[in-house]
């Protein structure tokens, strides 16, 4: 609406103030115009057939003097009340002879004037200019009302006023139809924000028409979904680290009710009982510390400290820690070496890595209590492989094995690490920019890998050291 009518303000502003002025101009150029013909022309035309003609053609009085003012030819198409035929009839050339003073005096090659002609109360316009006729000098006076304009005007005034309410239904029509047409989705999808709000997070956005409303209802879409999947694996977080605390907290105190009313005086079970209490408050801990971890990896917080060491040391100390599991209960930890390399990176955090992921494949490894562990070298680079053969992952499952609310829920209470292991080593592996993923297929097991770039072959680190020493 406020387009329109900046539009019919720009249209009555220029009729009203500004035809005017532009018509005048007009008949200027069209009289110069006229005048460039006949002095173009006037050697090769007979010159009264041809100023006849464009007088008839402009509504005009055309006059060929001489440089005195004498009139030696003219076409009246302006009838009687014309200035420069009045001066033809009465002999009396008192416009012609003011004109042609001025055009002298003014040292140009051309004058125009309006003069208001109070006997049709309309306005006259003359020009006169310098002409050359088979090379003599001669002048050029020109004369025509510039008033036919004003029923023109009337009308196009009346036209716009039509216009005027025309263009006003018409806007209002359009405006009240797109403002429904583009409102009608962004009404629904606010309904729909409103539900959302409110905890409804299988609500649908829609949006519908422009492209623009499309694409805000699917970002919409997108983030509802991502956020009741945060929502959901939140509250399974809850409830895991829950039941996580919940049972060592009860064998602590259930432990320690049994020292207070019976070991207390048994060394042997005494000893027994505080050990459990132990353990217990080390998995408390274990929980603590890794869900800690895992904020500082999510944070930024966790600063890195590089440094180099050797995959074979890193790996043999990793896996003597699970000597227990194997003599006590019978697991099968092979690791299948390659050459051995030095890596560039966080000691501390890939022993963690390979920790979780081992722990990982502890806990699902199946009946056949295997699990393989490969190193392959490349490059420039170390692939771990860590293989169990359990009931595998599932592929609408598999996105989710690394992240930090996900949680099996056929899978019981771990029997090694906190069960946040591998929302740890998603962390640990994209602070420090390495490559990772996992395949498996479903009844046959799973294989978790990562690749730690920026390494060399131990034959290289030692060349070098001889060689300064050799220097020295």
């Amino acid at each position: 609406m406020l387009f329109t009518i900046i539009i019919l303000f720009l249209l009555w502003f220029f009729q009203y103030f500004f035809i005017e002025m532009y018509y005048q101009s007009m008949k200027v150029r069209d009289l110069k115009s006229c005048a460039e013909h006949i002095s173009e022309n006037a050697d090769l035309y007979d010159l009264d057939e041809l100023i006849n003609s464009l007088a008839f053609q402009n509504s005009a009085t055309i006059l060929i003097t001489d440089t005195l003012g004498n009139v030696e030819h003219n076409a009246n198409y302006l009838g009687r009340f014309s200035y420069l035929n009045a001066d033809v009839e009465n002999e009396f050339g008192q416009y012609i002879y003011k004109f042609r003073n001025r055009l002298l005096n003014s040292g140009k090659n051309s004058v125009s004037e309006i003069y208001q002609n109070k006997a049709t109360e309309s306005k006259e316009l003359f020009y006169v200019t310098k002409i050359e006729i088979n090379g003599v000098p001669k002048l050029l006076f020109l004369e025509s009302s510039v008033e036919p304009v004003d029923s023109t005007n009337k009308i196009i005034k009346e036209q716009l006023i039509f216009i005027t309410f025309i263009l006003f239904e018409l806007a209002f029509i359009i405006a009240l139809f797109m403002s429904k047409k583009i409102a009608r989705p962004i009404v629904k999808i606010t309904e729909s924000a409103e539900k959302f709000a409110e905890g409804d997070y299988d609500v649908q956005f829609e949006g519908k028409g422009y492209e623009e409303v499309q694409e805000l209802s699917d970002v919409l879409n997108h983030a509802g979904q991502e956020v009741k999947k945060v929502t959901d694996l939140r509250r399974d977080l809850i409830a895991n680290v829950s039941h996580d605390l919940r049972t060592p907290l009860t064998m602590i105190k259930a432990y320690a009710e049994m020292i207070r009313d019976l070991s207390g005086d048994n060394p042997q079970k005494r000893a027994e009982h505080i050990q459990v209490i132990i353990d217990e408050s080390d998995r408390l801990t274990f929980l603590v510390n890794d869900i800690l971890e895992l904020s500082k990896l999510e944070s930024s917080n966790s600063e890195l400290s590089l440094s180099e060491f050797s995959i074979f040391d890193k790996m043999q100390d990793v896996l003597s820690r699970y000597q227990i599991l194997i003599e006590r209960d019978g697991y099968n930890i092979k690791y299948y070496k390659d050459d051995d390399r030095i890596c560039f990176a966080d000691e501390a955090k890939i022993e963690q890595v390979l920790y979780n992921l081992i722990n990982n494949a502890v806990n699902y490894c199946g009946e056949d209590k295997t699990v393989i562990i490969r190193q392959i070298n490349k490059k420039d680079s170390v692939r771990i492989e860590v293989i169990d053969h359990g009931e595998g992952i599932s592929k609408e499952l598999m996105p989710l094995v690394f992240d930090r609310y996900y949680r099996d829920k056929k899978v019981t209470r771990d029997k090694v690490g906190t069960g946040i292991g591998l929302s740890i080593v998603k962390g640990i592996l994209n602070s420090h920019e390495f490559p990772f993923g996992v395949s498996s297929e479903e009844g046959k097991g799973s294989m978790f890998w990562f690749e730690m770039t920026n390494t060399k072959p131990v034959e290289s680190i030692n060349s070098d050291t001889n060689e300064n020493n050799n220097k020295s």
